[in-house]
C-alpha cells in the first residue's frame, strides 16, 4: 500500500486564495485545485493532464512530426519522469502509451523509445532543478521564428506583460540539435526562477513548479505572444509598451503558476468530453 500523501496545502493552492480571480462568493461553481489519498492517485491525475496537454497542442497545430516532449515528475519517485513517446503524434498520446524515465534516458516503464532532444532537455533540466514538476516543448511557426530574432519578448500587451522579467533568451547550443548531453547541461542553468525561455535559433519552453497544466498553457500563451509581436512588428510601426511598474503588476495577477492551471481548467474541460480515448 503506498504512503499516503500529506494533505498541508501547496504553494499553488495558497496563490489560489490570494489570487483575484478566486471568488469570494461560496457555493458557486470554481474550479479547485485537488488533494489526493494516495500516490497511485496523484499519479493518474499527472499522467492524464499530461495526456491532455500533448492533445492540447494538437489541437494548436504544433505537431512538427516526431519533435516535440512535454514530461511531468511522478510524484512518489521524483527521480523519474513521464512524457510523451516517441514518434506517437501528439493526438494519439493515451495514458497507455505514456512512458517513464529516468534522468539517464532509461526507459523504466512502457513500450515506446524515449526522444532523443527530449531527454537531453528535459531530464537535464528536471534533474539540475528539483523543484520544477513539468516541462513543455514544441517546435512551433511563430516561436521558432520569434527565436531567430535572439531576443526577450516585449511587453506590449497584457498577455505578454504576463512574461515580463519572466523569461530568458538561451544562446548556448543555438540552432544545433541538443541529442549530446553537454548540450542539455549547458541549457539547463538558465531555469532558475523563471517559467519560460527562449532558446535562439530552436524555439519556445515552459517549465512549471507545480503542474503539467500550467506548463502547458503558458507554453500556448508564449507562443501566441510571440505571434502577436510578429505581427506588431511587421507593421513598421514602433508599439506602445506597458510601463514596467504595470507590467509587473499584470505579472503578478495574470502570469503566475496557479493562473496558468486555472487557464487550462477550460482546456481539460473540453479535452475531457469531446476525446473520451486519451484515458485509455
Amino acid at each position: 500500500m503506498l504512503d499516503k500523501v500529506k494533505h498541508t496545502p501547496s504553494a499553488l493552492q495558497q496563490d489560489a486564495q490570494r489570487s483575484i480571480y478566486y471568488p469570494k462568493q461560496e457555493g458557486v461553481i470554481f474550479p479547485q485545485i485537488p488533494a489526493f489519498a494516495t500516490f497511485e492517485e496523484e499519479r493518474r491525475h499527472r499522467k492524464e493532464r499530461l495526456v491532455a496537454a500533448c492533445r492540447a497542442f494538437a489541437q494548436q497545430g504544433y505537431d512538427y512530426g516526431f519533435a516535440g516532449h512535454l514530461t511531468v515528475r511522478d510524484p512518489e519517485h521524483p527521480e523519474l519522469y513521464w512524457t510523451n513517446p516517441m514518434c506517437v503524434h501528439f493526438s494519439q498520446v493515451k495514458v497507455s502509451n505514456l512512458i517513464l524515465a529516468d534522468h539517464k534516458g532509461r526507459v523504466v516503464e512502457g513500450d515506446y523509445a524515449i526522444n532523443r532532444a527530449g531527454f537531453v532537455l528535459h531530464a537535464a533540466v528536471h534533474e539540475a532543478h528539483p523543484d520544477i514538476m513539468a516541462m513543455c516543448h514544441a517546435h512551433t511557426v511563430y516561436g521558432t521564428a520569434f527565436a531567430a530574432l535572439g531576443r526577450p519578448l516585449d511587453p506590449i500587451s497584457q498577455d505578454a506583460a504576463a512574461f515580463f522579467e519572466d523569461h530568458i533568451v538561451i544562446k548556448d547550443e543555438a540552432g544545433q540539435v541538443a541529442v549530446e548531453e553537454k548540450a542539455g547541461l549547458s541549457v539547463c542553468d538558465w531555469f532558475k526562477d523563471v517559467k519560460a525561455a527562449i532558446h535562439q535559433n530552436h524555439g519556445l519552453l515552459t517549465a512549471s513548479r507545480h503542474s503539467i497544466e500550467s506548463a502547458a498553457f503558458w507554453f500556448i500563451a508564449l507562443e501566441r505572444c510571440c505571434q502577436q509581436q510578429l505581427l506588431v512588428e511587421a507593421t513598421g510601426i514602433k508599439p506602445v509598451m506597458v510601463p514596467p511598474d504595470r507590467s509587473r503588476y499584470s505579472r503578478e495577477h495574470v502570469g503566475s503558476e496557479y493562473i496558468g492551471w486555472l487557464h487550462f481548467q477550460t482546456i481539460w474541460d473540453q479535452l475531457s468530453k469531446t476525446q473520451p480515448d486519451m484515458f485509455d
